[in-house]
């Protein structure tokens, strides 16, 4: 009775949902990023088109925001085909939709912040190119908040294998 208490078939189901929110949120981010920032390189490459090819440092930053996502997703993903004898638990679930959430809203938040900080800073670097700089860690800095969801989902996904 207690084993089926701690593995009931709906458990899998809050795993998928992991890598669901993991992928949809975080690709959400990345894409926000991707079409913000490639509106300032846009507007930067109609005057100044000798500027395109280091205005595209936002647009890369975004496409690694996906990349941790994917990660996590895949991992989640290699975790969800239990041994055989073995349940996949409740608590293995709840994890994986914690981990895949931590990815994915942080993901969210670095693409928009790296969005809006990529956007304006290449239409100011266009006019100042002392900003490229000040641009860059600024955009540092928002990469690192998808890192930082990142370490906390491998973290939780390195306890669901017990």
């Amino acid at each position: 009775m207690a084993d089926s208490e701690s593995a009931p078939k709906f458990a899998p189901f809050i795993g998928m949902a992991g890598i669901a929110f993991a992928m949809i949120f975080g690709t959400i981010g990345a894409a926000y990023g991707t079409a913000k920032s490639g509106i300032g390189i846009a507007g930067v490459g109609t005057f100044r088109p000798d500027l395109i090819m280091k205005s595209l440092i936002p647009v890369v930053m975004s496409g690694i925001i996906a990349v941790y996502s994917l990660v996590i997703a895949v991992l989640i993903a290699g975790d969800m085909a239990p041994p055989p004898g073995q349940h996949y638990a409740l608590f293995t679930g709840f994890l994986h939709l914690a981990a895949g959430l931590s990815v994915g809203l942080t993901g969210l938040a670095a693409g928009y912040t790296i969005g809006i900080v990529g956007d304006m800073g290449v239409r100011s670097y266009m006019q100042q190119s002392r900003i490229f700089v000040g641009m860059v860690l600024i955009l540092i800095f928002g990469e690192v908040l998808g890192l930082y969801g990142l370490i906390v989902a491998l973290i939780l996904n390195t306890k669901s294998r017990g």
